[in-house]
């Protein structure tokens, strides 16, 4: 996808979201949107914050771990480190937890609402390699939406 699709999904996830009071049910879309306009993606969710670890919410594709430590694997880097985790080849990767073995590359996302992390969102790939720098930027501009409409509800997920 180019900037200009990524700039057509945030307005459409401004379009569904912006009267949206539920956070859960806004978290629900955006993972759907996303999921339907990516391609090549096996699975994409939100592992949201619960106390001290990471645990499974709205998403598409395949059952998938539950808990993730914020030590372990590709969402508890992006999670602890506070930085987008862009990674080209998962079985390279230092601690990979294999929820999918098809999932081949992947990219994390950490969802940051008035300077506390409430989870990450997480995208996966069965192609090695599949998210270019231009894939993080748009992912990243949609996520910095999503969380500042998660800003105007009293409740986050």
């Amino acid at each position: 996808m180019n900037q200009t699709d990524y700039d057509l999904l945030d307005a459409q996830l401004h379009a569904l979201l912006a009267d949206e009071p539920d956070a859960l049910a806004a978290a629900g879309i955006f993972v759907a949107l996303l999921f339907n306009a990516l391609h090549d993606v096996n699975w994409l969710g939100i592992y949201v914050m619960r106390d001290d670890e990471l645990v499974l919410g709205p998403f598409q594709g395949k059952p998938a771990c539950v808990h993730i430590a914020l030590d372990a694997g590709v969402c508890g880097a992006a999670a602890s480190t506070r930085r987008t985790q862009r990674v080209a080849d998962v079985h390279a990767f230092p601690g990979h937890i294999v929820c999918d073995p098809d999932s081949r590359s992947e990219l994390v996302v950490p969802l940051v609402v008035h300077d506390a992390l409430i989870g990450v969102l997480d995208i996966d790939s069965p192609v090695a390699g599949r998210f270019l720098e231009a894939d993080q930027a748009g992912v990243e501009k949609l996520c910095e939406s999503f969380c500042a409409l998660q800003e105007k509800r009293k409740n986050f997920i």
